[in-house]
This record gives structure tokens, C-alpha cells and sequence, in this order.
């Protein structure tokens, strides 16, 4: 078993990350046994996964309940949240009550933000399912839930006390999914480990299909290192931890603009990261070599055709992001793959054009 730790003083906690490491939940977080735990998933999730941790938990001596959240982006609302504190008063859940999110990265989420502000805090584990979650979502305490305007305009920064990764809960992943979390995957290397996206770009093909169990673990280990190295130096995303936007500004709002459901986060992350390839490219950050590279290395994969945008709407969308402070947009642009910084330099013009330019189509 690999343990990765995110250092963060009392907030510490560990990434535990192995095959089969589903099983072994009660051995992992020790004294609990005889607390409450409440489960929050998905329905298809339930099916798969919840019933064999329930029944371990509660032969354990775990007290367990299940709550259960929609499928897809609208369980991210403000309306599903108060939903899920009316289950847990109905629990009779206390500030000893641990939630488990068994989940992609809607529930985990969507628990996440519950468990910062239910009773103001209770504790709460990460079991992500799905690949995306595995490398990023579940670590790093970033939890929030939609508004109309755009994503994760509501939320908190509150941790876990440990994330549990077991790659055998990927087994029944749809392709999608996979190829949707090859974006944030290919993320890692690109701001911060240039050896890293070559080896991903090499082994592309089986990363995709799953087959080398191997390949796939050093994969999200090393995915799971990075992460935790910059959320250790910068829980808050004050300075370090904004480079793992990189892809992101422009990502979220095609999102926002194609409608939830038309594009899954990762693909929208991987046509951001286009994008920000091409004005990294512009400024005079990234030259041509590692350009082509970027780019040719994301159109790899085999991702939705774009419907037809209006660059105004894109714009206005990218307004409302988080990463607009003071007036001015903090955007993420790579000086050499594998070195990510961030920039106010980047103009509304300049986005405007890159939108124009059609660089979406393959």
C-alpha cells in the first residue's frame, strides 16, 4: 500500500492508495468502530459498491445509514444540500458522525461541503470511484455546488481525514469517464512534471483502456504526489495551488455554456488546456516544440465535438469565475511543459480570438 500525506498541521491526513483497499476501511480508520457512519452516494454507485461497505461496516460494529443524491451536476445545488441536512437531522446525526462520499466528484463535493457546515463540521472520509476523483477532486478540501451562473460559485475549503483510493472500484467505469479524467491526468504533467507527460503520452492507449494495472497505479500515485505536494504548500490557493487551474478558466465555462451533461469536466478541461496551450504559445511563454507537443498529446483523446459557441457568452461566463480578483483575470499559462505559473496579462480580447480561431476542432 502507498501513503501519500497532505501536510497541513492538524489538518493533515493521509491519500492510502492499493488494490482491494475497499475491504479494508474499518482497519484503516481504527477507533471508529460503534460510530455512526452515514454513506452518501449515487444510486449507481449504491448498487455497485455501497451495499458490500455497508454490510463490512456494520459487521465491524459500525451504526451505518445510507443517504442517496441525484445522478450528474444537479445534485450539486443548494437545494440538494438542504435535502441531505434534513436526512441527517432525521439520523439524528451529531458532530461525532462520520460521512463517507462514495462517489465521483459530485458526491464528493456535495459531501464535502455538507460536512463543512452541517453543526459547523463534522468529519468526513473520501472514496472516490471514479478516475477523475481518484487524482483529483477527492484530495485537497475544495468543496462547493453549482449556481446557475457557473460551477462551484458556493463553497469551502474543509479536508478529509483521509482519501481512499483502490483502483479496483474502476473496473465498471464507462470509457468516458476514463477518457474525461485523461485531461486532469495530463494536467499534472503538463505544470509540473515534463517526464511525467511523456509517459503518459507514450502509454496513452493503455492508460485509456485500463489494461495495465501497473501503468494505471504509478499513474494516479503520481497524479495523488502532486497534488498533495501543492496543497501542502498552499491549502487556500492564495499562490502554488492556482497552477492546478491550469485548463480550467476556460473549461468551466464551456461547462457552463454547452450545459451541464453536453461535456464532462475533464473533456472541458482538456479543450481549456488547448486553449491556454495556444495563449501560453502567444505570449511568448511556451515555444514551439512544447506547444505542438501539449496540443498534439491532448487531441489524443477522442473527445465530444463542441456545439457551436458564441465567444460574448463564453466571456461572459468566464466573469463569474472564481479566479477573477479585483477586476482582473488570474489566468494559468505554462512557461516550458512541466512549469505552470499564473498571469494577469491574459486580455478579454485575446480569449475572445482564441475562441474565434476554432482551435476546438479536431
Amino acid at each position: 500500500m502507498k501513503t501519500i500525506k497532505v501536510n497541513l498541521g492538524k489538518r493533515s491526513y493521509p491519500i492510502w492508495i492499493d488494490h482491494g483497499l475497499l475491504r479494508r476501511v474499518p482497519e484503516l480508520l481504527g477507533p471508529r468502530t460503534g460510530h455512526q457512519w452515514v454513506i452518501v452516494t449515487q444510486a449507481t454507485v449504491r448498487n455497485l459498491y455501497a451495499h458490500k461497505l455497508t454490510e463490512l461496516l456494520k459487521s465491524s460494529g459500525i451504526d451505518v445509514s445510507t443517504i442517496i443524491i441525484p445522478e450528474g451536476e444537479e445534485a450539486k445545488s443548494l437545494s440538494e444540500v438542504e435535502s441531505i441536512y434534513e436526512q441527517l437531522l432525521e439520523l439524528n446525526c451529531d458532530r461525532s458522525t462520520l460521512l463517507v462520499a462514495l462517489g465521483g466528484g459530485v458526491v464528493g463535493d456535495v459531501t464535502g461541503f455538507v460536512a463543512a457546515t452541517y453543526l459547523r463540521g463534522v468529519d468526513y472520509l473520501q472514496v472516490p470511484t471514479t478516475l477523475l476523483a481518484m487524482v483529483d477532486s477527492a484530495i485537497g478540501g475544495k468543496t462547493g455546488v453549482n449556481l446557475p451562473q457557473g460551477k462551484n460559485l458556493v463553497g469551502a475549503f474543509y479536508q478529509p481525514i483521509g482519501v481512499v483510493v483502490d483502483p479496483e472500484l474502476l473496473q465498471s467505469l464507462p470509457r468516458r469517464d476514463v477518457i474525461s479524467a485523461m485531461g486532469e491526468i495530463l494536467k499534472y504533467g503538463a505544470i509540473r512534471d515534463r517526464d511525467f507527460f511523456e509517459k503518459l503520452r507514450q502509454n496513452m492507449d493503455s492508460l485509456l483502456s485500463l489494461e495495465d494495472e501497473e501503468v494505471l497505479l504509478k499513474a494516479i500515485v503520481r497524479c495523488c504526489e502532486i497534488k498533495a505536494d501543492v496543497v501542502s504548500h498552499d491549502e487556500q490557493e492564495s499562490d502554488l495551488r492556482r497552477i492546478l487551474n491550469f485548463g480550467h478558466t476556460i473549461g468551466h465555462a464551456l461547462e457552463t455554456v454547452a450545459g451541464y451533461g453536453i461535456l464532462q469536466h475533464g473533456e472541458a478541461v482538456a479543450y481549456g488546456m488547448i486553449a491556454a496551450g495556444q495563449i501560453s504559445h502567444e505570449l511568448g511563454y511556451l515555444n514551439q516544440q512544447d506547444h505542438e507537443l501539449l496540443v498534439s498529446t491532448l487531441r489524443k483523446l477522442p473527445l465530444p465535438k463542441l456545439p457551436d459557441l458564441n465567444p460574448e457568452v463564453v466571456l461572459e461566463a468566464i466573469g463569474h469565475d472564481k479566479k477573477v480578483k479585483a477586476g482582473r483575470l488570474h489566468f494559468v499559462v505554462l512557461e516550458g511543459l512541466g512549469n505552470a505559473i499564473v498571469t494577469d496579462e491574459v486580455s478579454d480580447e485575446r480569449i475572445m480570438n482564441v475562441i474565434k480561431d476554432g482551435i476546438f476542432q479536431h
